[in-house]
């Protein structure tokens, strides 16, 4: 029999909402029902605190213990997209692995809801708060809320090139850890780079800095960069770090957006940027980077994608990952990036390769790291609570790699 864990509360002041179950006798009763018709034919073992056990998997399936069923029916009743991860937030759930437990469902998520409800889901789900808008005011204050959380947070759960998108490498066998993170993250810019044609004397920009590390590598080919970012934590360590490899006087860091940019580039380069973009700003964007390449230049772009179909059908919804992580995003498809490229510039792609699964192997081990370095992460003032939410983030986005729901691809776009 599965015992309840005690988990901390929530602060309130902190964790607004959180620490008070929402209550909706009706919609949690259907939230329920359409709970258990779901697990029915997932590989997953859902384990109740009388013993009770749902799910298709067997003995040596994934497992999910619901230590407070109530709490958790009542919390995907009033939002399904929203209180799955909430439940765990606060502890209603937990698993030995949850991203072993989010792979299956994953890989199911287009059925999850039978087929005749799908229409009553999207007229009755929330769409994405006018306050997350990605404008220019909006796109610095939706940046800020993710990466201006804290330099130091991130140094403890990435490589030592403090990059934080997926890396590449040279082959994806488990997920032991023992592949060199830091030799495939440097395979992922030099890949991006050489789709970008960046060499000796050629005059680089980079849209979304980072902590700098493609533009020190850029530099190291002996190239001019200047590279742009909304967040000033990144832009101050960046700096820091270009400085201590030597290349400041090839690499200049500004606090700009992109839209805002002007000159003309022998390569433009964007590793992971379009997922923040937005849907409405995705021809601004395309149309950007043809007005700032020169001809017969070259653009480097790397992008998280989903299925086209999927991408449609959740274009407006609000999730999740935008409440808690990435406000006012949205991951495009292959079909999505190829018509904005089409209609709205006169580039045209000429490459495109794609590696998801070493997305999900990047995630695992820097969830792995981040959970065994958490006494590190909690100094920097971050609660329980938190810990929650990242590790359900990792093992999030970790499911829909390993389930193949997105992928991640490189694009070269030739002018």
């Amino acid at each position: 029999m599965t015992r309840t864990r005690s988990v901390p509360l929530p602060s309130k002041g902190i964790w607004p909402g959180l620490a008070t179950v929402p209550r909706s006798p009706l919609r949690a009763a259907v939230a329920e029902r359409l709970f258990r018709h779901a697990v029915r034919e997932i590989p997953v073992r859902v384990e109740f605190p009388d013993g009770r056990v749902l799910g298709a998997g067997g003995p040596d399936a994934p497992v999910m213990r619901l230590h407070r069923p109530t709490h958790f029916f009542h919390r995907l009743g009033a939002d399904a997209k929203i209180g799955f991860g909430e439940a765990y937030m606060v502890g209603d759930w937990s698993s030995p692995d949850v991203a072993d437990v989010l792979t299956p469902f994953a890989a199911r998520m287009a059925t999850l809801v039978p087929r005749p409800l799908q229409a009553l889901r999207r007229i009755a789900e929330r769409t994405q708060p006018e306050v997350e808008d990605n404008d220019l005011a909006g796109a610095r204050e939706n940046i800020h809320r993710h990466y201006d959380l804290s330099n130091d947070l991130f140094a403890i759960f990435l490589d030592e090139t403090m990059t934080y998108s997926s890396a590449w490498f040279a082959a994806v066998s488990d997920s032991s850890g023992k592949q060199d993170l830091v030799d495939a993250q440097l395979r992922k810019i030099d890949g991006v780079l050489d789709f970008a044609g960046v060499g000796g004397g050629t005059h680089v920009l980079e849209i979304g800095t980072g902590w700098g590390a493609l533009a020190i590598r850029a530099a190291l080919r002996g190239a001019r960069v200047t590279t742009l970012t909304l967040s000033a934590e990144q832009k101050a360590l960046a700096e820091q770090r270009i400085q201590a490899a030597g290349v400041a006087d090839r690499v200049q860091v500004v606090l700009r957006d992109y839209r805002e940019a002007h000159g003309s580039y022998d390569a433009v380069v964007s590793v992971e940027m379009i997922e923040a973009v937005g849907k409405g700003y995705w021809p601004t964007y395309f149309a950007t980077l043809d007005r700032l390449v020169r001809p017969g230049g070259r653009i480097g772009l790397q992008a998280i994608t989903m299925p086209h179909d999927r991408m449609l059908a959740t274009a407006n919804a609000y999730t999740w990952m935008h409440k808690y992580v990435f406000p006012g995003g949205l991951i495009p498809s292959v079909e999505a990036i190829e018509d904005a490229v089409a209609q709205h510039t006169g580039l045209r792609v000429a490459h495109d390769r794609a590696f998801g699964p070493d997305y999900a192997l990047t995630l695992r081990l820097w969830r792995r790291r981040f959970l065994e370095r958490w006494q590190e992460v909690a100094a920097l003032g971050f609660d329980e609570t938190f810990r929650r939410m990242w590790e359900f983030y990792l093992a999030y986005s970790e499911a829909g790699f390993r389930a193949g729901y997105l992928d991640v691809h490189q694009f070269c776009l030739a002018k």
